[in-house]
């Protein structure tokens, strides 16, 4: 609007100064028409005093006329002729800084008697018919002051920017009343996320929403949906551990009870035994809860930043680490490294990690000993155990492959629910809480891996079945040293 406000002004402004410069011309073309040499060869001037009167007929003020006549001598230039002779008006007008062509008018701007005019000039040739190579050149000027031209440009500049004023007031209103009823449905929105409980969980209300703002509402509703997921998975948590916990400490208070009426030393000690198995099985399902809460928990940040770690060398450590508790379950637990050999700590331990992955060592261990341990619990005494670390086109895999029972596809994904035991272990079953897999792949996830369950299909399985639990992490890319 300023861009088109201004060249309005520009155009009106070059109409004004065109016309008043009309005005101006239209008493020089009269006198122009009114010059004629007389018998005598002198150059008069014909009806001039009705020319100065309608020249002069209104703003009477700085108004001047001037005829000036120069004779020119055939061969040398003007300014070196004879001197101007003044026919009529006053004399003194400001000359043009150039000499005009004949007949084209010229229009500059000047001041005379320390007043600014503008002036209209048009030079004429008039020739001597009757001595022939005389010539006179007349230099008409009518110049009038520039007061009332300035006057109308700067009236006419008031009435623009009052028009754009009043323009900008109105569009002002409009979109002020525009974005107000617009936004009503979005006020509405925020009184009612201000006036509900702390608990309300609902959607939002999309319906009268402008079509612009639809998006958002969706992304918070697609928020409020993950929160409402989140706050009930913690109820289910806090549910499933206090059933979980309520059942090992009302074992404890029996036992506790039974040992305090007991008068028999034998059976006493027979009492506090299963009172310290008991409470061996509550730690180790509080530590497996903690450890639960700990992996699920996508906000919480990690005890140690991720780093680039050997999965190879860290599976292996897990091996060890369990070997003793296979050997007294006298199960065969082996494991084969990225290099496919299941050799010596000599051939393993290298400067440069054999599967560079980026995790956190601690997490990473505890993903592959509930793996490890998971597998040595499931497989009969006199089973078979192995342990594959190697890579694929970017993964890096750790493969804990067993000759247990194993589980029938379409009950694998149940088996990394919280608290979940499979029926067809069962006794086994019973001895745990449900938490290995499901800790494992929380722990897997936090550290961009997954953990997935096949069949085993080895010869060496029970059934012919045995489990599979693959863990699959993204390869970590190692900066490359060169040695000098």
């Amino acid at each position: 609007m300023a861009l088109d406000s201004w060249s309005d002004y520009q155009a009106l402004t070059e109409s004004l100064v065109v016309a008043y410069d009309q005005s101006l011309l239209e008493p020089v073309q009269a006198l122009t028409n009114g010059i004629v040499v007389a018998s005598d060869g002198s150059v008069k001037v014909q009806e001039p005093f009705s020319v100065q009167a309608m020249f002069e007929s209104t703003h009477l003020r700085y108004k001047y006329l001037h005829v000036g006549v120069q004779r020119i001598v055939k061969g040398e230039p003007l300014d070196t002729g004879a001197p101007e002779t003044t026919l009529m008006g006053v004399p003194g007008l400001p000359r043009p800084a150039e000499q005009p062509v004949d007949g084209t008018p010229v229009f500059y701007d000047a001041v005379h008697e320390q007043h600014p005019v503008r002036v209209a000039a048009l030079r004429q040739t008039v020739y001597d018919n009757t001595r022939p190579g005389i010539a006179w050149s007349v230099l008409i000027q009518a110049a009038e002051g520039s007061g009332p031209r300035l006057q109308a440009q700067a009236e006419s500049l008031k009435q623009e920017l009052l028009r754009d004023a009043r323009m900008v007031l109105v569009m002002a209103v409009l979109v002020w009343l525009g974005v107000a009823w617009t936004l009503r449905p979005l006020e509405r929105l925020r009184r009612s996320l201000r006036e509900r409980p702390r608990d309300d969980l609902k959607p939002l209300d999309a319906s009268g929403v402008p079509q612009e703002v639809v998006p958002l509402v969706d992304a918070v509703n697609h928020h409020i949906a993950d929160h409402r997921r989140m706050v009930a998975e913690h109820s289910q948590f806090l549910a499933d551990a206090s059933h979980q916990l309520r059942t090992p400490l009302s074992i404890l208070s029996i036992q506790a009870g039974y040992a305090v009426r007991e008068t028999d030393p034998a059976r006493m000690r027979e009492s506090l035994h299963a009172i310290v198995a008991q409470l061996s099985r509550t730690r180790r399902l509080s530590e497996q809860l903690l450890a639960l809460a700990h992996a699920t928990n996508e906000d919480e940040v990690a005890a140690a930043e991720p780093e680039i770690v050997d999965l190879s060398a860290i599976t292996r450590a897990v091996v060890l680490q369990y070997l003793p508790l296979a050997r007294e379950s006298d199960q065969d637990l082996g494991w084969v490294d990225a290099r496919g050999e299941s050799g010596s700590q000599d051939e393993v331990d290298d400067d440069v990690p054999a599967l560079p992955v980026m995790a956190n060592v601690a997490e990473l261990h505890e993903v592959l000993a509930n793996l490890v341990h998971n597998a040595i619990k499931y497989t009969p005494r006199g089973g078979n155990i192995t342990v594959t670390v190697r890579r694929e086109a970017s993964p890096a895999l750790a493969e804990v492959c067993d000759s247990g029972p194993g589980i029938e596809p379409e009950r694998r994904d149940s088996v990394f629910e919280r608290f979940h035991r499979d029926p067809a272990a069962g006794a086994v079953a019973t001895q745990g809480a449900g938490l290995g897999l499901a800790i494992a792949r929380g722990y897997a996830r936090r550290n961009g891996g997954e953990i997935a369950l096949d069949s085993a299909d080895t010869p060496e399985s029970a059934n012919g079945g045995g489990l599979r639990a693959i863990l699959k992490l993204p390869l970590a890319v190692l900066a490359r040293v060169s040695a000098g």
